[in-house]
């Protein structure tokens, strides 16, 4: 295992260290940044507020993830959800800045927004490995459809995260290419896969948006792991171009977010149809402008909600007791204490739950 990481210690906290050459603005907490900026559970408009009022720009806000990199990565807890690292990111973030000042405003809906790739996903700047340590070189020859859709938008793809090698699964976090990815939240527990690099790099104040790809699970999966917010799109919405695959008819690529807001702005960008995706014609003349509009603040009221207690541990259960709590005073109406039977599995020897 160790000789394995070094590899992801090479590419990342080599990189990382290169690039946090002056102090940064955001301390590793992401309490001590310019202004009163708070970069730990930012989001895009947390992020375009500080810009537009003053306190932060792109370039110290880069800074601020960068040094939470370095500090949390592959020191510390050694989180090791990132494969690589953009080495010109703080080069991306000064040229913001300067057009942010020639412009009188943001460059795109998603300026300087720092962004997180599963690293099946092509860019023209960093490795594409799919988890494996045969394809750390070379570079791929151009920009996935999605890479060039955020970059067209203004984000700034910070870096790739980890993933189970060929988006196999089995051990959930796990490749050559990058070792083990832990679960921010509690290192003994699993991040889940096969998309679990990306998302545990959202969870620990990384970046603000990443991408996953899903077959059976794979963003849904890391999603709940590490309390997050994202979807599965339909086949056909988000091009697959660029993508290595690991079944080119089911699989589909979305977004892990702190926020479902976040993830609707995520949407905005990368749906879209793509002539190198034929599947994606479908969705021509069928993608609303702005995903946004359908989120209901009120959605919960006259939602009825199944609590299922025997499925959950009781180490959880007082969070679980408070977010039950939460849903009723928004409205829901919850069914605690219900029972679902665990029943016994055709198979000799094994249960089905």
């Amino acid at each position: 295992m160790n000789g394995r990481r070094r590899t992801t210690r090479t590419i990342v906290t080599g990189v990382v260290l290169a690039l946090v050459a002056v102090p940064a603005t955001a301390s590793a907490h992401g309490s001590g940044s310019a202004r009163g900026f708070v970069l730990e559970e930012a989001t895009v408009a947390s992020i375009h507020q500080a810009f537009k009022s003053g306190k932060l720009t792109c370039s110290q806000l880069i800074d601020g993830y960068l040094t939470r990199i370095l500090a949390y990565e592959n020191q510390g807890p050694a989180i090791n959800s990132l494969i690589s690292v953009a080495v010109d990111a703080k080069a991306q973030a000064k040229a913001l800045d300067a057009k942010y000042k020639r412009q009188h405003g943001r460059v795109g809906p998603l300026h300087c927004i720092p962004v997180i790739l599963k690293d099946n996903i092509d860019t023209k700047d960093m490795p594409t490995t799919g988890g494996s340590k045969t394809l750390i070189t070379p570079l791929p020859a151009k920009d996935s459809y999605i890479a060039k859709a955020f970059r067209d938008d203004g984000a700034i793809i910070l870096g790739k995260g980890n993933m189970d090698e060929w988006a196999h699964g089995g051990r959930a976090g796990y490749s050559s290419a990058g070792g083990q990815t832990l679960n921010p939240y509690d290192l003994s527990r699993s991040p889940a896969g096969s998309s679990g690099g990306p998302a545990a790099a959202i969870a620990a104040n990384f970046a603000v948006l990443s991408i996953g790809s899903d077959t059976g699970g794979s963003i849904r999966g890391p999603v709940n792991a590490e309390s997050l917010a994202g979807m599965r799109p339909t086949l056909g919405l988000v091009s697959r171009a660029g993508i290595i695959p690991f079944s080119s008819t089911f699989d589909s690529a979305g977004p892990m977010t702190r926020t479902v807001t976040d993830s609707a702005l995520v949407l905005n960008t990368i749906a879209g149809y793509d002539p190198a995706d034929p599947a994606t014609k479908q969705s021509q003349g069928k993608i609303p402008s702005d995903y946004t509009k359908y989120l209901k603040k009120d959605s919960l009221k006259g939602a009825r909600i199944g609590v299922l207690r025997n499925y959950v541990n009781a180490a959880n259960a007082p969070m679980m007791d408070a977010a039950i709590q939460q849903m009723r005073q928004l409205g829901a109406t919850v069914v605690d204490n219900l029972v679902l039977p665990r029943r016994r599995s055709t198979c000799v020897g094994s249960t089905t739950r």
